[in-house]
C-alpha cells in the first residue's frame, strides 16, 4: 500500500462503535427468562461483544496494511459502482416492518419486504415475490404461534 492510498478505518471504528451500542443495550436488556431460558438480552450482548471484537481484528488489519479487493471467487466487478435505487428497495424492505407489523400483521409485512428486498435484488416479478412472502411469513407465523410465541394476530385489520 502506498503512502499516499487512504486507509478504511472508519469502518473499523463504525463496527466497533455498533457493537458497543448493542452490547451496552443489550446489557439493559434482561439476560436470563423466557422460553428457552436466555433472554432478549443474551444474544443482542453477544453479538455487540463480537461485533467489538472483529472490528478490533479489522483496525488491526488495517494498521498493518492489508488491503481489502474482491476475490475472484466474490464474482464482484471491483470497479462498479454502488447501486443506489437497490440499496433504496433493500432499505425499504427492511423498514416496512416498521410502519406495517402492527396494522397489516406478520404474513403480509413479510411479503411486502419479501418483495421490496427481491426487487432489489433484480426481480421484476412482483406478484410472484409477494405470493411466496406470503406463504413464508404465513408458515413462520404458524410455526411460532404453534410454539407458544406471540406475534399478534395474522391480519389484525380482521379483527380477528
Amino acid at each position: 500500500m502506498s503512502p499516499k492510498t487512504s486507509r478504511p478505518w472508519w469502518l473499523g471504528l463504525v463496527i466497533v462503535a455498533i457493537g458497543l451500542l448493542w452490547f451496552f443495550e443489550g446489557r439493559s436488556l434482561p439476560q436470563l427468562g423466557g422460553y428457552a431460558a436466555l433472554g432478549p438480552g443474551f444474544f443482542v450482548t453477544v453479538i455487540g461483544g463480537l461485533l467489538v471484537l472483529l472490528g478490533i481484528i479489522l483496525l488491526i488489519q488495517i494498521a498493518r496494511g492489508e488491503t481489502f479487493s474482491p476475490q475472484d471467487s466474490e464474482d464482484a466487478e471491483a470497479g462498479a459502482k454502488a447501486s443506489w435505487p437497490a440499496l433504496l428497495w433493500a432499505a425499504s424492505g427492511a423498514a416496512a416492518p416498521l410502519l406495517t407489523m402492527q396494522p397489516l400483521g406478520f404474513p403480509l409485512t413479510a411479503m411486502i419486504s419479501f418483495a421490496l428486498v427481491t426487487r432489489a435484488f433484480g426481480s421484476r416479478l412482483i406478484l410472484l415475490d409477494a405470493a411466496i412472502g406470503l406463504v413464508l411469513g404465513l408458515i413462520c407465523w404458524y410455526g411460532f404461534s404453534s410454539l407458544g410465541v406471540s406475534l399478534g394476530a395474522a391480519f389484525p385489520f380482521l379483527g380477528a
